[in-house]
């Protein structure tokens, strides 16, 4: 089964739950608004795609961070995941963990190709 990680109120999440709802994909959703995320599941995905895959960048809340706590982040992976846990809104969304790996962010060919 496909699980999908990210929270509800996000265009790309939107996105996500359409296509997989028309490709007629059955999936979990895991809420971090509602449940937060877990340091193991960060390291994984920091395992498996890296810290520049799942880190986002370009939203507020990284911008948001002074230079220090940013640098802390990017040079530590505790301190990463530390960061990541804290404000989840820095992962980049939504993480689809399929039986073939991670997709990050939405892409709707990788997504297209889960029905293959």
């Amino acid at each position: 089964m496909l699980k999908i990680y990210g929270i509800k109120n996000c265009s790309s999440m939107k996105k996500a739950f359409d296509l997989l709802n028309t490709l007629g994909l059955s999936y979990e959703f895991h809420d971090y608004k509602k449940h937060s995320i877990d340091a193991q599941h960060v390291q994984q995905w920091l395992e498996q795609a890296g810290a520049e895959v799942i880190l986002n960048k370009k939203g507020t809340t990284w911008r948001k961070l002074d230079e220090h706590q940013q640098r802390a982040a990017l040079d530590n992976q505790s301190a990463l995941i530390d960061a990541l846990i804290t404000h989840t809104s820095m992962i980049k969304r939504p993480i689809l963990e399929t039986p073939h790996g991670l997709i990050v962010g939405f892409d709707e060919e990788k997504y297209r190709h889960l029905t293959q």
